[in-house]
């Protein structure tokens, strides 16, 4: 059976050298891009090839049309896997030192293009040094193979259906970022502060437990049911603000065992685009 969410550091460690199993390192800073590329350069889970957020998980930036990290062609992102080794037969393991906040954009691209055998390393390479396993040195690679991919277009959701969202009581919105974002305080990101009206603040972060693992899918199946509110994960839109850390939670959503909600990529970045479209601040009512 292959792995579809979280895999163990024990579970990975047995599979080391395995050509059927693609090792991803997404180490990635918003800070200081190329700190994951050193970082990885450094030290990393040995066979690991390195998936750089912007030029790898993103396509190019259309100022004013796209979020701060859209998705890259279809056509490009089937070449980088093909690149890395990865095809129908293949488990893949991604995994980043920040809780699996960057690993799980690539678990969730993997499988809008219907590649289901992929999963997050839970604790990361955090974990993975804290247990003083074996690392690899340098770049490395993978013989290629071919990638065929299989399109779930029902994951996404574009920004004409979150508007139409905003009309809409059945379908229910959620945000990844931190709650002081949500509200409006302390934006370093973005140019302008707050959230889509209507959106309910469900933080990413509050998915690891002290020591960067995921909780437990009960206490995530318990989480999001409480979030959801009745609503059926099909018709939620969870978004960031760029389109990677929702993952997360959309991540936690599958490990739950909930099923499926769809991402809106562009996410915060790409509705700020636009000033008329509407922007809410503080608390939703429904949180208060």
């Amino acid at each position: 059976m292959p792995y579809t969410t979280l895999i163990s550091t024990e579970e990975l460690a047995r599979h080391i050298g395995d050509p059927d199993w693609a090792i991803v390192d997404c180490r990635f800073s918003l800070q200081d891009t190329e700190q994951g590329r050193r970082h990885y350069l450094a030290a990393h889970i040995p066979g690991a090839v390195y998936a750089h957020l912007d030029e790898d998980l993103s396509g190019p930036i259309i100022p004013g049309q796209t979020g701060r990290h859209p998705l890259p062609a279809q056509a490009t992102f089937v070449e980088t896997l093909s690149r890395w080794g990865i095809d129908e037969g293949v488990q893949v393991v991604a995994y980043d030192d920040a809780g699996g906040m960057v690993a799980s954009r690539l678990w969730w691209m993997l499988r809008w293009l219907g590649h289901e055998a992929v999963a997050v390393l839970d604790g990361g390479w955090l974990r993975w040094q804290r247990e003083g396993r074996p690392v690899g040195r340098g770049s490395e690679s993978r013989p290629a193979r071919t990638f065929v991919p299989a399109p779930r277009p029902e994951l996404l959701a574009d920004v004409h259906e979150v508007l139409a969202a905003l009309e809409n009581p059945h379908v229910r919105l959620l945000d990844a970022r931190s709650a002081d974002r949500y509200r409006g305080e302390n934006e370093t990101l973005d140019a302008r502060a707050g959230h889509i009206p209507g959106a309910i603040s469900a933080p990413y972060a509050e998915n690891l437990d002290a020591e960067g693992c995921f909780q437990s899918p009960e206490a995530l199946r318990e989480r999001f049911t409480r979030l959801l509110a009745g609503t059926p994960p099909e018709q939620a839109i969870f978004y960031c603000g760029s389109g990677v850390s929702a993952a997360h939670n959309l991540l936690a959503l599958a490990h739950a065992g909930l099923g499926d909600a769809r991402l809106y990529v562009g996410s915060w970045s790409d509705w700020i685009n636009d000033p008329n479209r509407p922007i809410a601040t503080g608390e939703e009512p429904s949180q208060a």
